[in-house]
C-alpha cells in the first residue's frame, strides 16, 4: 500500500513538469516560411541562393524554399525546389533573388495584392532591384532600383546626413562605380533591423551601387555607404511601406564575398524577419564587424 502511494504521489509530482515542458514547445514561436525566387539573374544565383537559404535556416527562425524561373533549356540550381510560380498563399515572405523575364501578370497581381493587404513581405538582394523596371508596382515596392537617368528620382543623403532628392532625368543613371571594402553608416539606429548594430561597420568586398532611382515613396532609409566613385552616401538598406506591406531592401551581396560577412547575414536575418512581423527577435552577433574591422564567415 505504501509503495502504490509513493507511486501516485510520484506521478503527481511529475504532472506539472510534462506540462511546462509541453507547453513551452506549443508557445515557441511559429518559423517563418520564406520562398526564394531565383534562376534568372545577372549575377551568380546559383551559389548565392543556397547560401542565403543556409544561412537563414540556421537561425533558427525561418524555413525556406526555393522557385527557380528558368530560361528554357537552363539547368536548375543546387537545391530542390518548389513549382514556379510558387503558391503564395503558403508563405510570409518573398525574398527575390530574381532578374529576368517578367514573371506571369496573374502572379504579379497576386504579390502586389498580398503585400498590399500585410499577407507577406517582401525582401529585395542586390541584382534584384534591376528586374522590372517596366512594372509600375514593383518600382513602388522596391523605393529604388537600378534605372537609366529617367527611371526616376535619385535619392543620396549630402555630407550633413540630409536627405537629397535629384529628379528623374537629371544626372546619371545607376552604376556600381567603386568596388571594395567601405564602411556602412546607420542612420536610423532606432528601427527594429538596426537597433543595437554599430553606428559604422566595416563591409567585406563588394559592388557599391549607386544612383538607384525610382518614385521612393513610402521609402525609409537605415544606412548608407560613401562611394569613392560619386563621393556621395549612397542608400544601402532601407524600407518601403507598401499598403499594409513592408518591404525590406538591400543592395548588399553582390556575390559569396558580400554575403559572407557577417554584417549582411545579420542584416537578411533580422529584415526578412521583420518583413514578415514587423518585429526583429534575431540578436546581434558578438562577432558583428567594427568600424575598422570586416568580420565573415568562413565558408
Amino acid at each position: 500500500m505504501r509503495r502504490r502511494i509513493f507511486t501516485l504521489l510520484a506521478c503527481a509530482l511529475m504532472v506539472p513538469t510534462c506540462q511546462e515542458v509541453t507547453g513551452t514547445q506549443e508557445n515557441a514561436p511559429r518559423k517563418i516560411r520564406v520562398v526564394i525566387i531565383d534562376g534568372q539573374n545577372n549575377d551568380d544565383w546559383r551559389s548565392t541562393t543556397p547560401f542565403m537559404k543556409r544561412v537563414l535556416e540556421e537561425s533558427g527562425r525561418f524555413t525556406v524554399d526555393v522557385s527557380s524561373n528558368l530560361r528554357p533549356g537552363d539547368k536548375p540550381g543546387k537545391v530542390p525546389t518548389v513549382p514556379f510560380p510558387p503558391n503564395l498563399s503558403n508563405y510570409d515572405v518573398v525574398l527575390s533573388n530574381y532578374n529576368g523575364a517578367p514573371w506571369p501578370n496573374e502572379f504579379q497581381k497576386e504579390l502586389e495584392r498580398r503585400l498590399r493587404e500585410g499577407q507577406i513581405g517582401l525582401v529585395i538582394i542586390h541584382a534584384a532591384n534591376n528586374a522590372f523596371s517596366n512594372w509600375q508596382e514593383y518600382n513602388r515596392m522596391i523605393g529604388l532600383g537600378w534605372r537609366s537617368p529617367k527611371g526616376g528620382d535619385r535619392i543620396l543623403l549630402d555630407d550633413s546626413g540630409k536627405l537629397v532628392r535629384i529628379p528623374s532625368g537629371q544626372g546619371d543613371g545607376s552604376g556600381h562605380r567603386y568596388t571594395g571594402e567601405f564602411t556602412v553608416v546607420i542612420r536610423d539606429p532606432d528601427h527594429p533591423i538596426t537597433r543595437g548594430l554599430p553606428r559604422e561597420w566595416r563591409h567585406t568586398r563588394d559592388e557599391l551601387y549607386d544612383n538607384l532611382r525610382g518614385p521612393a515613396e513610402n521609402m525609409h532609409i537605415l544606412a548608407t555607404a560613401f562611394s569613392k566613385g560619386t563621393k556621395a552616401h549612397e542608400p544601402m538598406i532601407w524600407t518601403v511601406s507598401y499598403g499594409q506591406g513592408r518591404v525590406f531592401h538591400t543592395p548588399l551581396g553582390h556575390d559569396l564575398n558580400g554575403m559572407r560577412c557577417i554584417g549582411f547575414v545579420t542584416v537578411l536575418r533580422r529584415g526578412t524577419e521583420w518583413a514578415a512581423t514587423g518585429q526583429v527577435t534575431i540578436p546581434v552577433p558578438d562577432n558583428f564587424p567594427a568600424a575598422e574591422r570586416t568580420s565573415a564567415l568562413k565558408d
